[in-house]
C-alpha cells in the first residue's frame, strides 16, 4: 500500500507545480483540492464565497479532502486555507504532509505574476503584500503543527522534490 503525500502552504507557494512533478516521478495520481472543488460546487472558488460564505467553502473543502484521504498512491495539493479546520489539521497530521514554506516577498511575486483572482479570491482586501504576511503570520503554526516535513519552497522545484522524496521513502518505510 503506498501513501499519499499532501502538500500544504500558503497560495503560491508551489503545491501544484511540486506536486504534479512528484506525482509523475512516482507514478502517482495527482488532485488539488481548490480544482476538486471547483468541479463539486461547478462554480470558480471567488463565485462560491461569494454566494454561500468563507464557513461553507471551507466546509466543502473539509469534505473533498476527506474524499481524496480515502484514494491510496495520490500526491495531493491542499488549498492554502486547509488547514483552517482542525478537523482538517487531524487528518493531515497523521499523514505524509510536506509543508512547503517560502517567504513574505516570494509569495508577494509569485501572486502579482500570476493572480489568478477565481481560484485566489483576496482574504483581507489588503495588498498583496500585506495579505501574505497577515496570513502567513496567521497560520505559520496550523501549517508547521501538522506537516511532516517543512521544505524551502523558494527553492528550485526539482530540490524541493527530491527534498520529499528522500523523506518520503523513510516515511513509507516506517509505515509497513
Amino acid at each position: 500500500m503506498v501513501s499519499n503525500i499532501y502538500l500544504i502552504g500558503s497560495r503560491a507557494c508551489g503545491k501544484t507545480t511540486v506536486g504534479k512533478q512528484l506525482a509523475d516521478k512516482l507514478h502517482l495520481d495527482f488532485y488539488d483540492t481548490d480544482e476538486v472543488l471547483v468541479k463539486k460546487a461547478d462554480c470558480e472558488i471567488t463565485q462560491y464565497v461569494e454566494q454561500n460564505g468563507w464557513e461553507s467553502f471551507r466546509g466543502l473543502e473539509a469534505e473533498v479532502l476527506g474524499e481524496l484521504a480515502q484514494k491510496q498512491g495520490a500526491v495531493i495539493s491542499c488549498g492554502g486555507g486547509i488547514v483552517v479546520r482542525e478537523e482538517n489539521r487531524t487528518l493531515l497530521s497523521k499523514k505524509f504532509t510536506v509543508y512547503i514554506k517560502a517567504d513574505v516577498q516570494t509569495l508577494a511575486n509569485r501572486l502579482q505574476a500570476d493572480p489568478n483572482h477565481d481560484q485566489r479570491p483576496s482574504l483581507t482586501g489588503k495588498s498583496i503584500v500585506d495579505e501574505v504576511r497577515e496570513v502567513l503570520e496567521a497560520r505559520e503554526t496550523l501549517y508547521s503543527g501538522c506537516a511532516s516535513l517543512v521544505a524551502d519552497g523558494s527553492a528550485p522545484i526539482e530540490d524541493v522534490c527530491d527534498q520529499i522524496l528522500e523523506s518520503y521513502k523513510f516515511f513509507s518505510k516506517g509505515e509497513k
